[in-house]
């Protein structure tokens, strides 16, 4: 059953339904579809869309801007250094600024406080592209990437997050799992859980659902039997360098090698990560850790074996961003 997602935000999934979000799986593969056929639909011609980037990014500026296009809508790059927000101007005032302007707004920036002032006050949807608590278009990309790639029906699907089981990727797996009724398991050492509410949230949804939660602080029971395993950089955007060493020393366990893939047990396991990935030492960050840490020059959250190899199917997960955010769009502005 298709629901009125007419004029909703989209801020985390927590007020999403199971079916809300089959609705927009369910809509993005109609839309991939048709992006590969050269249909044309312009569903979105007219509309404008603001978006806000206090946090720099690739794949979620590419992946709306493309998806507005595709569709006929306009969008406007907006970003702390061409802008007024947080020097002259509060986001309350902002978001009754552009609210009077556009028909949607994205924001990716720090605080999920902060997206969910935009929606108070702005007065048209607003999406979050990601903050420090909560990704939720890139759960929506991850669900259907896994759809693609696992021929089972999606409430028998497992899947293991290994890292920093704290960070915005880790809440927002735990979260999408536990609503679709999944098979999702975090690995982490125990300082690096996701914190108890956010866990007795997922918990009280997995009840409804039917999902089995898992929580451990052994890498090689967390992927045991799992059909994808996910991970995200040890350290995230805007944290100082020296927060690396402190990291390393606990997450190296996590790290998802050539021995952690076959301690799956699954010959067909798959690996996905978010992008960017440090799975080598040709980037800036990547060639710093390494002069620092040379036993991490073949990679650190990820080797580069693996990285490299057919289990990888993170660029498909990028691809997904475009259909499943133009998913987000059509549902709710056309």
């Amino acid at each position: 059953m298709a629901f009125n997602n007419r004029n909703r935000s989209l801020l985390s999934l927590v007020h999403h339904s199971d079916r809300d979000l089959h609705y927009l799986l369910d809509l993005a593969r109609d839309l991939k579809r048709a992006k590969y056929s050269g249909d044309v639909r312009n569903s979105l011609a007219g509309k404008n869309i603001a978006l806000i980037f206090e946090k720099t990014s690739t794949r979620t500026r590419c992946a709306f801007e493309v998806a507005a296009h595709d569709e006929g809508a306009h969008v406007t790059y907006i970003d702390p250094a061409s802008s007024q927000i947080g020097h002259k101007e509060s986001m309350k005032d902002t978001a009754r600024v552009l609210g009077r302007m556009y028909d949607a707004i994205e924001y990716r920036g720090s605080a999920q406080e902060t997206v969910e002032e935009l929606a108070e006050y702005a007065g048209v949807p607003v999406f979050n592209g990601l903050t420090d608590d909560f990704h939720p278009t890139q759960m929506l990309a991850d669900v259907l990437t896994m759809t693609e790639h696992c021929p089972k029906p999606l409430h028998d699907i497992a899947y293991a997050y290994v890292g920093d089981g704290r960070n915005n990727m880790a809440n927002s797996l735990l979260l999408v799992g536990a609503k679709l009724g999944m098979d999702v398991r975090i690995g982490a050492p125990r300082d690096l859980w996701p914190t108890d509410d956010h866990v007795a949230l997922c918990r009280e949804f997995a009840s409804a659902s039917g999902a089995r939660i898992t929580i451990t602080d052994e890498p090689s029971e967390a992927v045991r039997g799992v059909d994808f395993i996910h991970t995200d950089v040890w350290v995230s955007m805007g944290e100082p360098l020296e927060t690396w060493g402190q990291r390393i020393d606990v997450l190296l366990p996590f790290q998802v090698n050539a021995a952690l893939m076959k301690d799956s047990g699954n010959p067909r396991v798959k690996f996905m990560h978010c992008l960017p990935a440090f799975h080598d030492s040709n980037t800036e960050v990547g060639a710093r850790i390494a002069a620092r840490y040379p036993f991490l020059s073949d990679g650190i959250e990820v080797t580069d074996d693996v990285f490299e190899s057919p289990a990888n199917i993170a660029f498909e997960q990028a691809e997904n961003r475009m259909h499943t955010i133009k998913a987000v769009l059509v549902a709710a502005l056309s």
